[in-house]
Order: C-alpha cells, then structure tokens, then sequence
C-alpha cells in the first residue's frame, strides 16, 4: 500500500493545487494571495490542502516548478519544430507565445518580487539555472546569445504586460521593434 498522499489521486490533486496557486499568486502575488483563496479555486477545503503541502512557500515553490517546466517545454518543442527563424528568434517567438497567457507572465514577475522567502528564492534560483542551461544548450553553448535571449525576454514580458502592441506610440513602437 502507497504512504498516505502519495496515491495518483493525490499527486492530481496537487497538481490541480499548484495550477489554481498560478492562477490566484498570478493576481495578487505570494505576500497577498490566501492559501484559503487557492483551495477555494482548487476546489478543495483548506485542511486538505495542507495535507498535500506543507505551507505556502512550498505551494509556491511547487508553482515555480511547474512553470519552469512548461519553459522548458515551450523552448524545446520551438527548436524542434521545423522553422525557417534562427535559433534566437525561434525560442523568442515561442517565450512570446508562451508568456501571451497572463497568469504565466504575471506569476514569473511574482516570484522574482518573493525572493525575501529563502524557499522560494531557492525554487526560482533553481527555476533560472535549468532555463540558462536549457537555453545554453539550445544556443550551442554561446554565452552572449544566452544573456541576448534573457534579456530579450524581459523586454518581452515588458510589452507583454503594458499591452505595448495597442499603443500607437513612437516610444511603444521603439520597444516593440527591438
């Protein structure tokens, strides 16, 4: 017999847990989110969802996890798919695709801004290091294109979150462009 929470049903629901915890710190962040308000959009009582995590921070660490999973998802399946962009452009067009889901974008700014949390600074640091090595791999191994990717991305995430794509502005246009 399987040790208590460990059972496949146990292991969805803390996956059901660690996407609802995306939706609600995707809103209001680690400091202002409720483990009450996660079960209640995981659909399960609190009680119960501290017997599938231990606190917030490790709900929160798990999130991190799962996001940085579906990183490295979205850039590996772009480097493999047949395409006619450079390698570069290719992982950036796939983070775009990727960060245009709100929770996502919102929830990674998150949980740069929850680093005061050792648990979660050490999931994040953890989340960075598998997505400069994944992306170092899929760069063959140029350190520049890497630290150009990242900070591309975070140009990314900047017109992403400002809806830059509706401003018909030369400032917007500028940024949008690069």
């Amino acid at each position: 017999m399987p040790a208590a929470g460990t059972t496949t049903k146990s292991d969805e629901r803390r996956q059901h847990v660690v996407d609802a915890a995306v939706s609600c710190f995707a809103r209001r962040g680690f400091y202002g989110t409720t483990t009450n308000e996660i079960a209640e959009r995981a659909g399960i009582s609190q009680p119960y969802l501290y017997r599938l995590f231990a606190n917030k921070q490790a709900i929160f660490a798990a999130a991190v996890t799962h996001v940085g999973g579906l990183l490295t998802e979205t850039l590996t399946a772009a480097k493999a798919a047949d395409t006619t962009m450079s390698p570069p452009q290719a992982l950036r067009a796939a983070y775009s695709t990727l960060i245009t889901d709100g929770d996502v974008l919102r929830f990674l700014m998150h949980a740069n801004c929850a680093t005061d949390e050792p648990v979660i600074r050490d999931a994040v640091r953890t989340c960075y290091a598998q997505q400069v090595t994944i992306v170092r791999k899929l760069l063959d191994g140029d350190d520049e294109a890497v630290r150009q990717w990242f900070a591309a991305g975070m140009l990314d995430n900047v017109i992403t979150m400002l809806g830059l794509a509706d401003v018909a502005e030369p400032w917007a246009a500028t940024l949008i462009d690069a």
